[in-house]
């Protein structure tokens, strides 16, 4: 036998065995849904797994195996990801001065407790026009 029909024979053999087992989880997974009464909670995190492995299989291959929701909204999913991902507000700066520390803040109004004359509102010396 030669590699070239040895390789056909296992790659076969592999492919026939996932399209199998495939066949079975998207069956077990329609019996599972039928059971379930109400709708699917899924986490945040459950919501980006399918929709990258979604965006993946494509519009027609969620149609065959998709149970958890419609392939439009899988596929929403999957661009909201995409839209939260390059949003860019991270990058964003304010132009603002930094905040200030708590205890430089504590500092600062201990201060003016201390010396109620001193500061913006002390009153300042008439200047005489000449």
């Amino acid at each position: 036998m030669d590699w070239a029909r040895l390789l056909a024979y296992i790659t076969g053999t592999v492919d026939q065995e996932l399209l199998s087992r495939n066949e079975y989880l998207v069956t077990e997974n329609r019996i599972l849904k039928a059971q379930i009464k109400t709708r699917l909670q899924l986490s945040d995190a459950a919501l980006a797994t399918l929709a990258e492995i979604g965006h993946r299989l494509g519009r027609k291959g969620l149609e065959e195996v998709a149970v958890a929701a419609k392939p439009d909204m899988i596929l929403g999913w999957y661009r909201k990801l995409i839209a939260n991902k390059f949003e860019g507000s991270k990058a964003r700066r304010s132009l603002s001065r930094p905040k200030r520390g708590e205890e430089t803040e504590n500092l600062v109004v201990r201060m003016a407790k201390k010396n109620p004359s001193r500061g913006y509102d002390h009153p300042v010396a008439p200047q005489t026009n000449m």
